[in-house]
């Protein structure tokens, strides 16, 4: 029901930032100017009379009921809730898929399954297939789209908050089928090499190839790699992995067509296309192709209204939850932000870029007037549409708070802009001045003043009690749910606390 609170440690510079949820601003000087009270000379008793005045004393403000306590020992988290919050359905997803496969895997090396040891080459690509699949990101706008359509307010809170959980952490399926693929693979090539006698020279070279390329892209997309080494992780999961899947295409071909009884190559293609494994890298080719065939060059028009922020502004409304990929090229460097929008009709949607990568950085310091990004165009009406995050699914509940940090607001507005069931809580430091006028302007037009709470750190003197006010809104505005997008730090805290509270919530997910 909640998302992982996260590593321990800061997080890294880029993903913060290109994430959306980078709480690092830019702090200007402000012109002090003398305090002046007007005079009116109308109510004044003594016009001509100058008389001795006790200096004025200003009343005594009471201290801001949400506002942190400096040097407050923060409360110990008990060792099972963080349990909790670790296992979370991600990890229960990979349990579950790789239990699966080690189980079968175990079947198969241990002799009781002589069918598995035969087409090992078809369990691996099966595995692929399917995490391939549940990482394609129309694949994903379809599930969100049907769960969205039957299970909308009506279904029980319990059935709603699996079905927002099993969507947020997709990736849990991802990750145990492709790591269950590999070792599949190597399997595969491990019994081709023990009938070395009987096998093709080529045979033997593409499957170790394949099997090389395969464990170098899983490699890549390790949290410690990802999350450290973007560029590392996206070059070498994306262009490997493609070279894997070329490779793999070769060895099933190869393998199918190869007869190691006689030694002989059959060049049979209706024998081909009856095998199974023929089948799934065909599945596979199609969902990576897929993507990539609604890669567009769109023209942008960036506001920088600090120079640690980047306003980017695409044509087209969107509707709420969803994210967007761009990038300066058209197949290297994608990094995902959130969308907002007034609605689908609309004339524009926004991406707000805090800058601390170089990606980031080159926003501001040489604005582009065209970005790539990928579009599914409808037929119906022409509107674009972009991946679904977990804000997607805010449709499902009757009322939610929406929580975010910094430039988290970019993943947050647009549900609070296109719905009247949710209230928007966002912290940050001087926001108007930071995020400039488009930002604070949507907000004051369709976010109303009832279920709006704007923290100023930098005006009320440092960072509130973000539990306190989760507990306050949470139980006046009558929420089911709890939306939150911050940093690591500020991420854990409110998951923590919600949880021990008892409130129902989701937060930041480090998995793009």
């Amino acid at each position: 029901m909640s998302s992982d609170p996260s590593p321990r440690g800061a997080a890294p510079a880029y993903d913060d930032a290109e994430k959306g949820v980078s709480e690092k601003v830019v702090v200007y000087p402000v012109d002090k100017k003398a305090l002046a009270f007007p005079t009116d000379e109308k109510n004044a008793v003594f016009v001509d009379e100058k008389k001795d005045v006790a200096p004025f004393q200003p009343p005594q403000v009471k201290r801001d009921p949400y506002a942190l306590v400096k040097g407050a020992p923060k409360k110990k988290v008990s060792k099972v809730l963080l349990l909790k919050l670790w296992y979370n359905t991600y990890r229960k997803l990979f349990t579950i898929a790789f239990s699966i496969n080690i189980i079968m895997f175990g079947f198969a090396v241990s002799g009781h399954w002589p069918y598995a040891t035969k087409f090992a080459g078809a369990f691996a690509v099966a595995n692929f297939n399917v995490a391939i699949l549940v990482r394609n990101e129309i694949f994903g706008r379809i599930l969100y789209i049907i769960v969205n359509t039957l299970f909308a307010k009506w279904a029980p809170l319990w059935w709603r908050l699996g079905c927002t959980s099993v969507l947020q952490h997709l990736g849990g399926i991802h990750t145990g089928c492709a790591i269950s693929g590999v070792i599949w693979l190597t399997y595969k090539v491990v019994n081709t090499y023990r009938n070395l006698v009987n096998e093709n020279d080529a045979i033997l070279v593409v499957g170790l190839l394949t099997n090389v390329a395969l464990i170098v892209t899983a490699v890549a997309a390790f949290p410690w790699v990802r999350n450290t080494h973007h560029n590392v992780f996206e070059r070498h999961h994306r262009f490997v992995g493609w070279t894997a899947l070329f490779l793999t295409w070769a060895f099933t071909i190869m393998g199918d067509l190869y007869h190691p009884d006689n030694k002989t190559w059959v060049p049979d293609g209706r024998h081909l296309v009856r095998q199974q494994d023929f089948w799934y890298v065909m599945g596979m080719t199609i969902w990576i192709a897929l993507p990539w065939i609604c890669t567009r060059e769109v023209p942008v028009d960036i506001e920088l209204p600090s120079p640690k922020v980047a306003v980017v502004r695409f044509r087209r409304g969107m509707q709420q939850g969803l994210l967007a990929r761009i990038s300066r090229s058209a197949v290297k460097e994608y990094h995902a932000f959130g969308i907002i929008s007034e609605g689908p009709h609309a004339k524009y949607h926004y991406l707000i870029c805090g800058v601390q990568g170089d990606f980031t950085r080159s926003l501001v310091n040489d604005p582009p007037r065209t970005l790539w990004t990928r579009e599914l165009k409808r037929l119906s009406d022409g509107r674009a549409s972009q991946f679904a995050g977990v804000s997607n699914t805010s449709t499902l509940y009757k009322r939610g708070i929406r929580i975010c940090t910094g430039t988290g607001i970019g993943a947050a507005l647009s549900t609070c802009i296109q719905s009247p069931n949710w209230f928007l809580i966002w912290i940050g430091s001087d926001q108007e001045k930071t995020f400039g006028p488009t930002i604070s302007g949507l907000i004051h037009r369709h976010v109303e003043p009832e279920r709006l709470l704007l923290w100023d750190s930098k005006a009320r003197g440092g960072r509130p009690d973000t539990m306190k006010i989760l507990k306050d809104v949470y139980k006046s505005w009558n929420a089911e749910v709890v939306f939150i997008t911050s940093n690591y730090i500020g991420n854990s805290e409110m998951m923590e606390g919600c949880k021990e509270a008892g409130i129902p919530c989701f937060g930041t997910l480090w998995d793009f």
